[in-house]
């Protein structure tokens, strides 16, 4: 219509040139929409011959006198009022302006494009975008050749703008750049300045320019003249990174281009290929027509795996993924085996994969991919090695990939773990010879590139270890290794640590090429191993590795030194005399140094020496000999022992010699058996051991002179110090192991060192300022007299006890004033030295050293003071005098605390452990503050590592000793509160800090099971305590949190780990901690297996813990927490009735008598169905075991059906074990009448669970009747026999008789015996397993037996399950109590609300014309006509459309636009518009012509808007619709193709809050339609 009155202007109007001017001023939206049809008619009708240079005057001068003003926002913004007026405004503007440039040609754009230009190069800013208008308006007409290349550099520039240019690069590419491409020379430009020889910009820009330049690069009409992009390898690199990218709308992008791509190739079926980068690699894209079914086939299969996975949804993406195997028997050529398509497109869907958010996708994707080295004979790759190497294990790094399977038992290695194994040794094997190393390297590199979690650094190594033996690794190997050691250093997981260097030990045991690496560097990468975690000795990889240096002798890369050796000596033994040698060897420029060697080199020598002894040791087995000579461990021996003989005698013997030869020394004493208890049957330590008692007198005499004199005055000596101190007791202990001839010099060392230092701390100087040398004499005097007290403590066979100077030193030490502190001495002395220039930072550890000495010295004399216990019986209690000296002791202590760092408070801790208990009476406030500040510093150390534990030790041993203990309960005042406080509070930390909770318990369990002492006394005795504080106890036996996905993992990998045994070496050398939470119920179930009920206090105890724990179990049943299967109410109840389970057999029958009630009434609720197991277990032990109770037990049945309905089934599943209940009673008769009345009640129950346990517990008792010959019920007999025979042969189409079967066939009712499968695994693991308990809670009886801090009573009745019942599997069935919920109901429900149709217009008439025209068929029928349209020419689903058809009908929209009005005539169509079609204005525009369409109704002052999900799309609900506004639809399947993104000016998304990725494209398209109404109807509402 609009064109129709402009071309009847025109002909009406004489002047053209003085209707453009008349139309121009003022220049208004409305007028500026004529001005552009105008100008748009004047350009497409051709110029008349005598009016073609006014016309173009009057065009020329519309352009840049009214246009370009208008676009940089001048006269028309303040004309144009509103926003949306100003939008119409400058949409006609521009139209305006390119039709302007059509008549006027070349010399108009280059007048435009030079102005554009010049605003964009001063920084157009806001007014950049109508710059880029004016170029897109000039763009089709540029001739110049350098002004075509500025407008492509400006163009180009904008892509590569990063920062806030997303929008002028969205404009660029949407406007400018098709512009562009309509130009053949301009086209070229553009091309070389995307993907020239400076590179594309990145991905994203990239793909956005060619998406736009698509119609261009790749028309769908004849080949042009502009470049090919098939033909670019660049091109297709940018397609596959834009596949891979996180953005989604850079991924559609890059799948649009690939299919126009194919559409074109399959069009034109022409033969071409894509250069290739060189090498074997196959060419990126080809395309050939003999083969084109196939590439079809390849390529369609492709595309729907990448459209597949953005739908991000398992259960959709699963079935498609064995599609990937079709993709590699098209890829790979079957005659030639190489590559037909290149491997990197099969890497862009892996990758893909990798970088999902769905784990479950990636761990599909990450072993699909590990999976085809095992089935599939892949060529080899430089891509796919890399991609290994890159992406794959970028993939791995994810810890919770390596999760078990469902169905997995617990220790069980996970699938990735497994398929990682066979994966890289299958890829290694299929690697030429010359790849091998390179790639093993750079796998080992990329594991220390990044920071590594503990478990796939573990697996990653397990994987490496697992490699079939070839020498591929050189030293550089070796170094990269040791690197990756440093990672697992890293993780706080000790097991999983350990186990990480076992197995990367064993990796470079089968991997190193040996004749590629020295000894040296072998014995440096061994030190990075530590001995406490993997690499010990008589483990069975030390006993590998001694075997590989046996094998591998003389094959190693001969170093310097070793080639002028005689060649007949073993290298490794050559190497480690030599390295002793050089070891001891000491330069001259390092002779007086005065800080201690680092131990690297002592642990490395001492290692080397070990290896090398058990080498020879295994040598001389292999030969046959049974006298080993030692001949080569002693020349290794030998140069130490001169040192060490000389030490007492020669005074000059440079100070670092001798600190390397005491440091070789201690590392050679501390080494330990872990086979043989005695040294002494470790025939290499026993030699080495016996060699080392010659220099002992030597070696006293040298540390008592350097520890007594003023030979030691720096900062520096403190560490030899401690290296002299930490010799003492292993020389104690070689003397008492291997010579007791020595014991006299110890003695003699002993006192001599304790008097002489008692005297060096009794010399006071009171000089104001006191020397350095003087204080450090100080600080080892005192660490020697702790280093005393510690001998005395731990060596009591030595009888050192008796020495003289112990009283001295017990005298000393009590007169001595506590906290002491060492002034801090004057450096102006020394300030020449280099060793003191430090000395002054660390003078703060050696003040705090000096306190902790002092307390560790009290300790010990403390410790020898008599008990409180022993003092009350011996005074009758304490003395004035004792108590306020013991007062003066613990307010030291406290001040201690606050004055010692964190890992020096130890001994504190042990000092108010005696303190407290004499206090507590007298200074009770003075107690609490004690318990309050050891507590806050326990609790600020609980993110720590290293020291935490043994402080939380060192402070349960003090809070929860014995004496402390019973001594507050006697009072049972503030501090009896204040320990119960911090028992919840440590609770507490617990479920935070696995392993709390075990420490504090196993202390408490043994200290009052196993007292250390004989306690006689109420007031002592040990056991009474755990009466007064048995909440421990009670909440011990419910312990247990429901841990996160992360922790079960690493519980889960632990167990993997554990079940190794000692093919893992960490399992052997590692400390067990008993961290595990399972230990915690394992400790109190053990304490309370080892209570007997004979005991009145155990009995006591026993009955108490029994209520508790019952009022528990109702305190959770009570509980308004959701109570589902596996929530921590459902554990807590199935650890509550584990527990009483395990007390039932000590219980006696008057306890029981006064509680079988409560378990009846815990019976009655609605349980999970092990804890219903565990209920009727115990009825049925308990009637077993008094069958008095039975009547009690029938009184269960009395109560209304409303409380059975949900209970029935426990108490009818006890009737099912009735032969057992009866086993101890005589008079059977009664109680089977009884149960027989009872029984058959409910075997008539409308419900239908209930009716199938009625029946089972019928069958048993009636054929114990039948056994017993009851024949009171002789006339039921016909009725309950034809019950029970009908039920076994009933038979129909519903689950009756399956049903049936199960239940008869579960393992509560047909294998579990109540008496015979009593035992510990039954109970907490069995039976769990069988109910279908979580995992997790299944407590294996190899903790109970590797938890040895308690032990299990030999009088336990049985340990195992029997084997019928431990083999079964869980059946799928499950008790059913819950009443009927299914009932109908009596009557109807009466209809409140009626559908109703809405009636769109009035006085509707049948004979309407249904061809007239729609505008006016609409009119008539009173319709209101808006202003949008829906453009619905992507969809191709005939329902979809219909749907549209109908809903636009209904709301009003003025046209639907769709691809073809074939549509309509389809059936599908019609059953869904329902005649809609016939009142909607229907317009074809096919998916081809969008582009054409939409710029049109742009011009017309349309807003384009889109509804796609982008980075920046509108919500919905935040979004104001424009009154003329285009609704574009999307596909089904690929929304809104890339090429059209750039052409909306505005992209709306629906909000979601579910997990499915999109909604039907009809139901999208109807809620932006009724939002667009909703909004349109409120503006009416408002206006009127």
């Amino acid at each position: 219509m609009e064109v129709v009155l402009a071309d009847a202007l025109l002909a009406r109007c004489g002047d053209p040139c003085a209707l453009l001017r008349a139309v121009c001023a003022p220049l208004s939206a409305e007028r500026a929409e004529a001005l552009r049809l105008l100008l748009q008619r004047l350009a497409a009708g051709g110029l008349p011959p005598g009016e073609a240079e006014a016309l173009q005057r009057a065009a020329w001068e519309v352009a840049l006198e009214r246009c370009r003003p208008l676009l940089r926002g001048g006269e028309g913004a303040a004309a144009g009022g509103m926003c949306g007026e100003r939008l119409r405004l400058a949409r006609a503007a521009r139209g305006a302006l390119r039709h302007c440039v059509q008549l006027c040609g070349p010399a108009l754009a280059a007048r435009l494009a030079r102005e554009a230009l010049a605003e964009l190069a001063a920084g157009g800013g806001a007014g950049a975008e109508e710059a880029v208008e004016a170029l897109v308006a000039a763009a089709p007409r540029l001739e110049e050749p350098a002004l075509v290349a500025r407008c492509v550099a400006a163009a180009l520039a904008l892509v590569r703008e990063e920062g806030e240019g997303e929008a002028a690069a969205a404009l660029v590419a949407g406007r400018l750049l098709p512009a562009l491409g309509g130009n053949a020379a301009a086209l070229r430009r553009v091309w070389e300045g995307l993907l020239g020889a400076d590179g594309p910009p990145r991905a994203g820009r990239a793909l956005l320019a060619l998406s736009a330049l698509a119609d261009a690069l790749l028309p769908r009409g004849p080949a042009g003249s502009g470049p090919d992009a098939r033909l670019c390898p660049r091109f297709w690199r940018v397609v596959q990174e834009g596949l891979t990218e996180r953005d989604g709308l850079c991924r559609k992008r890059a799948r649009y281009l690939l299919k126009r791509a194919l559409d074109l190739s399959g069009g034109q079926r022409a033969e071409l290929r894509c250069p290739t980068d060189g090498g074997d690699e196959p060419s990126l894209f080809w395309w050939s027509a003999e083969k084109s079914e196939e590439l079809l086939e390849f390529w369609e299969t492709y595309i729907l795996i990448l459209e597949t996975l953005e739908g991000n949804q398992i259960h959709v993406i699963k079935p498609v993924l064995p599609k990937l195997n079709s993709l590699y028997e098209h890829a790979i050529s079957g005659e030639k085996g190489c590559w037909l398509f290149h491997p990197s497109w099969h890497m862009c869907i892996y990758k893909r994969m990798f970088e999902s958010e769905n784990k479950t996708l990636m761990k599909e994707g990450i072993l699909h991919f590990l999976e085809l080295y095992e089935t599939k004979h892949l060529p080899n790759s430089l891509g796919f090695l890399e991609f290994v190497i890159g992406p794959l294990m970028d993939a791995l790094s994810e810890s919770s990939l390596y999760s078990r399977a469902p169905g997995q038992l617990m220790g069980a290695c996970p699938p990735l773990g497994m398929r990682l194994q066979k994966f890289l040794g299958t890829y290694l094997m299929l690697l030429p010879e010359e790849e091998k190393g390179s790639f093993l390297l750079k796998f080992i590199q990329k594991m220390t590139s990044r920071h590594w979690c503990a478990v796939p650094i573990l697996f990653l190594s397990m994987a490496l270890a697992y490699i079939p033996p070839c020498k591929v690794l050189s030293a550089e190997g070796l170094h990269a290794l040791r690197d990756v050691l440093q990672c697992t250093m890293i993780t706080h997981q000790i097991l999983l640590r350990g186990a990480a260097q076992c197995y990367l030990l064993q990796a470079a045991m089968h991997l190193t090429d040996v004749e590629k690496v020295s000894l040296p560097e072998v014995s440096s990468f061994l030190l990075s191993l530590r001995p406490e975690e993997s690499l010990r000795r008589d483990t069975m990889l030390w006993m590998e590795l001694c075997r590989w240096l046996q094998v591998n002798d003389r094959c190693f890369r001969k170093s310097v030194a070793s080639d002028v050796e005689r060649q007949e000596t073993s290298s490794l033994c050559q190497y480690v005399r030599s390295l002793v040698r050089e070891y001891l060897k000491t330069p001259a420029a390092e002779r007086e140094k005065c800080f201690m060697p680092d131990w690297f080199e002592a642990k490395l020598v001492a290692t080397m020496i070990l290896l090398a002894a058990d080498v020879e040791q295994m040598t001389n087995k292999c030969s046959g000999k049974s006298n080993i000579e030692w001949i080569e461990l002693e020349a290794f021996l030998n140069p130490l022992l001169d040192v060490l003989m000389k030490l007492g005698s020669n005074a000059y013997i440079p100070t670092v010699k001798t600190d390397k030869s005491l440091q070789l020394l201690l590392k050679l004493l501390q080494t330990r058996s872990l086979k043989c208890s005695n040294t002494q049957d470790d025939r290499v330590l026993g030699f080495i051991w016996k060699s080392l008692t010659t220099p002992v007198e030597s070696i006293l005499e040298f540390v008592l002179r350097r520890l007594t004199t003023d030979e030691l005055s720096t900062v520096g000596d403190v560490d030899r110090c401690d290296l002299y101190l930490a010799l003492i007791p292993e020389i104690v202990n070689l003397c008492l192991q291997v010579s007791w001839k020595k014991v006299p010099s110890i003695k003699n060392f002993i006192l001599s060192l304790t008097n002489a230092s008692i005297r060096n701390l009794q010399d006071r100087n009171h000089k104001e300022e006191p020397k350095l040398n003087e204080q450090i004499k100080k600080v080892a005097s005192m660490a020697s007299l702790t280093a005393v007290c510690e001998i005395m403590d731990r060596k009591p066979e030595a009888h050192l006890g008796s020495l003289p100077s112990v009283d001295a030193l017990k005298g000393f030490i009590s007169s001595s004033k506590f906290n002491e502190l060492l002034k801090k001495p004057s450096y102006t002395e020394e300030k020449s030295s280099s060793c003191e220039e430090t000395a002054s930072q660390g003078w703060g550890k050696v003040v705090a050293r000096y306190v902790r000495d002092q307390w560790v010295c009290l300790r010990f004399v403390l410790n020898t003071l008599p008990s409180p216990a022993q003092e009350y019986e011996e005074t009758s209690g304490m003395s004035l005098s004792t108590v306020e000296r013991s007062r003066k002791i613990l307010e030291s202590a406290l001040e201690a605390l606050t004055i010692l760092p964190s890992d020096q408070v130890l001994p504190v801790f042990d000092c108010m452990k005696v303190l407290v208990p004499k206090l507590l009476d007298s200074a009770e406030s003075l107690c609490i503050e004690a318990f309050d500040l050891a507590w806050k510093i326990i609790s600020s150390l609980s993110n720590t590592q290293l020291i935490f534990w043994s402080n939380l030790k060192a402070f349960v041993e003090f809070v929860f000793d014995t004496d402390v203990l019973a001594v507050a309960a006697s009072a049972k005042k503030q501090a009896y509160a204040k320990i119960k406080e911090i028992i919840f509070k440590l609770i507490d930390m617990s479920t935070t800090k696995t392993g709390v909770f075990n420490v504090v318990l196993t202390h408490c369990c043994r200290s009052w099971i196993f007292p250390t002492v004989d306690e006689k006394s109420a007031l002592t005795n040990a056991f009474l305590n755990a009466g007064n504080y048995c909440e421990l106890i009670t909440e011990a036996c419910v312990f247990g949190a429901v841990f996160r996905r992360d922790q079960r993992l690493i519980q889960d990998v632990h167990a993997f780990i554990e079940s190794l045994g000692e093919e893992c070496a960490a399992n052997v050398v590692t400390e067990s901690t008993n961290r595990d939470d399972h230990y915690v119920r394992v400790c109190a179930v053990k304490f309370l297996c080892l209570l007997d009920g004979s005991n009145t206090l155990h009995k006591m105890f026993m009955e108490d813990i029994f209520i508790k724990l019952l009022d528990k179990d109702e305190l959770v049943s009570r509980s308004r927490t959701r109570y589902y299967a596996n929530s921590l109410q459902h554990r807590i109840k199935n650890r509550v009735w584990q527990t009483l389970l395990v007390l039932l057999p000590k219980l006696d029958q008057n306890f029981l008598c006064g509680t079988i009630n409560k378990v009846f009434q815990a019976g009655f609720g609605n349980n999970q169905a092990s804890v219903k197991y565990f209920i009727e277990w115990i009825v049925i032990l308990s009637l077993h075991k008094y069958p008095q109770f039975l009547n009690k037990f029938w009184d269960c049945f009395c109560y209304d059906e409303e409380k059975l309905k949900t209970s029935i089934c426990t108490f009818l599943s006890v009737l099912s074990h009735f032969d057992i209940i009866l086993q101890n009673t005589s008079e059977k008769k009664p109680a089977l009448k009884k149960a027989l009345i009872v029984v058959l009640q409910w075997c008539f129950n409308h419900n239908f669970s209930v009716r199938l346990y009625a029946l089972v517990a019928l069958k048993k008792i009636w054929g114990m009747c039948r056994t017993l010959h009851v024949e009171v019920f002789e006339a039921l007999t016909p009725v309950i026999e034809s019950s029970l025979q009908q039920v076994e042969n009933m038979h129909g189409t519903g689950n009756a008789r399956r049903n049936w079967q199960r239940i008869q066939d579960h393992f509560f009712f047909a294998t579990f015996h109540p008496l015979e499968d009593y035992s510990l695994e039954t109970i907490f693991h069995t039976l769990p397993r069988l109910s279908e308990v979580a995992e997790d809670e299944w407590v294996p009886l190899s903790k109970f037996e590797r938890f040895t801090d308690i032990p299990l009573p030999p009088a336990f009745p049985q340990y195992r399950s029997r084997t019928e019942l431990h083999d079964l599997k869980p059946s799928d069935w499950s008790q059913q109590d819950m009443g009927s919920s299914s009932a109908e109901a009596d009557g109807q429900t009466e209809w409140t609300d009626v559908q109703k149709k809405i009636i769109p217009w009035k006085n509707s008439s049948p004979s309407l014309d249904l061809e007239m025209v729609f505008q006016d068929r609409a009119a008539k029928l009173g319709k209101s006509n808006s202003r949008l349209i829906v453009v619905a020419s992507l969809i191709d689903k005939p329902t979809n459309l219909g749907g549209l058809c109908r809903t636009s009908e209904i709301f009003g929209a003025s046209a639907l636009v769709v691809g073809s009005l074939h549509y309509v005539q389809d059936k599908q169509f019609q059953h869904l518009s329902v005649s809609a079609e016939q009142w909607l204005p229907l317009v074809e525009v096919k998916p081809s012509q969008l582009v054409d369409y939409l710029q049109q109704k742009k011009t017309e002052g349309y807003t384009i808007i889109g509804v796609e999900q982008t980075a920046k799309s509108f919500d919905l609900t935040e979004y104001c619709f424009p009154e003329k506004s285009l609704l574009l639809l999307g596909n089904e399947h690929e929304g809104i193709p890339a090429n059209l993104i750039h052409h909306l000016d505005v992209c709306v998304e629906i909000p979601q809050q579910g997990i499915i990725r999109s909604l039907n494209v009809h139901v999208s398209g109807a809620l932006l339609i009724w939002e667009y109404t909703r909004q349109q109807v409120i503006k009416q509402k408002q206006k009127t």
